[in-house]
């Protein structure tokens, strides 16, 4: 594929796909409108490292705008559609669940609609590990779904099955990849480890929902990246978790940051969201065996390699605004 369509490309998954595919040498037209959820200046700093590529092309766009979106679409002649544009946060969607359903499902409908109008075939959705809920782990594709607990997350089952509408329809090849708990350099500023990383670096104490002992199954961007791009294979309509089949406490992440950090933590307890889920745990034997994906990037490695980036760009990173 020459010419791939990048929205969110701004955002943390969405820069590092676009990344990856100009190291590549593919084609990327960038989409994104550069919201507020988060400090926008870090978008730009993404965004300032993909301009360097002669082959990356930006637009500043809503997919929630149709018409703009469409506009897009007919100036270049595009092989395929990575989208990673979202509203992201499961405890915000709860706050304001309108502005979830504008950008991840609406957005995604935007998006197929441009996809059949110009005769685009393959086309990947980036969902997310929130709609298993309290499934039994490890969670496969095969586990229910239609359980989701906020609104994030449900607005992701529509796009996903509004995805499996157009492949039934038109024939759009899709691939949905489901996300867990992903981490790295350039992480977004409201995710916890982030967070625990500036404000265990400035000496206060972290907040922590719950106990601790929650478990996620953290997984590198990197690891994202290559299996968010191995989803562009063609296989009709599927879905492929994207974890790093390995769960662990998230008191046992805060050590590792406090190690490399080489601070004491401290910690204060809050109350876990209703919203909130208690552990997470990929299934990634499909992906494995359909896209020849696992993760590579031990969490050991991955948390070092977050705080050596914290401390590189720490002069920019103080100058954003973060999110207490």
């Amino acid at each position: 594929m020459k010419t791939i369509l990048v929205t969110g490309c701004a955002g943390f998954i969405g820069w590092k796909v676009s990344h990856t595919l100009l190291e590549r040498k593919v084609k990327v037209i960038g989409v994104d409108n550069i919201n507020d959820y988060y400090d926008p200046k870090l978008k730009l700093w993404r965004l300032g490292i993909l301009k360097k590529f002669p082959d990356f092309t930006f637009y500043r766009c809503d997919i929630a705008d149709y018409k703009k979106l469409k506009a897009v679409f007919g100036r270049h002649k595009i092989d395929a559609v990575i989208n990673l544009a979202a509203r992201a946060g499961v405890r915000a969607s709860v706050e304001d669940p309108w502005v979830y359903l504008d950008a991840n499902t609406k957005g995604t409908l935007n998006l197929l609609e441009c996809c059949v109008k110009n005769k685009i075939k393959k086309f990947v959705l980036a969902s997310t590990s929130s709609l298993y809920a309290s499934e039994n782990m490890p969670f496969d594709e095969k586990s229910r779904t239609d359980t989701p607990l906020a609104p994030y997350s449900a607005t992701k089952k529509g796009a996903e099955v509004l995805s499996y509408s157009y492949h039934y329809l038109y024939g759009i090849d899709v691939s949905v990849v489901r996300y867990f708990t992903v981490y790295g350099p350039a992480g977004r500023p409201d995710m916890s480890i982030f967070k625990f990383i500036k404000s265990i670096d400035a000496g206060k104490a972290i907040p922590v929902f719950g106990d601790g002992n929650q478990t996620r199954d953290f997984t590198y961007i990197d690891d994202i990246a290559d299996g968010t791009i191995r989803a562009l294979k063609f296989v009709g309509y599927e879905i492929f978790n994207l974890g790093g089949d390995h769960p662990v406490k998230l008191n046992y992440v805060i050590g590792l940051l406090g190690k490399h950090l080489g601070k004491k933590v401290k910690v204060k307890r809050l109350m876990m969201h209703k919203a909130d889920v208690r552990a997470t745990w990929a299934n990634i034997d499909k992906t494995k065996k359909v896209l020849g994906w696992r993760p590579r990037t031990s969490l050991e490695k991955g948390v070092k390699k977050t705080v050596d980036w914290y401390f590189e760009n720490k002069k920019m990173l103080d100058k954003l605004k973060w999110q207490e």
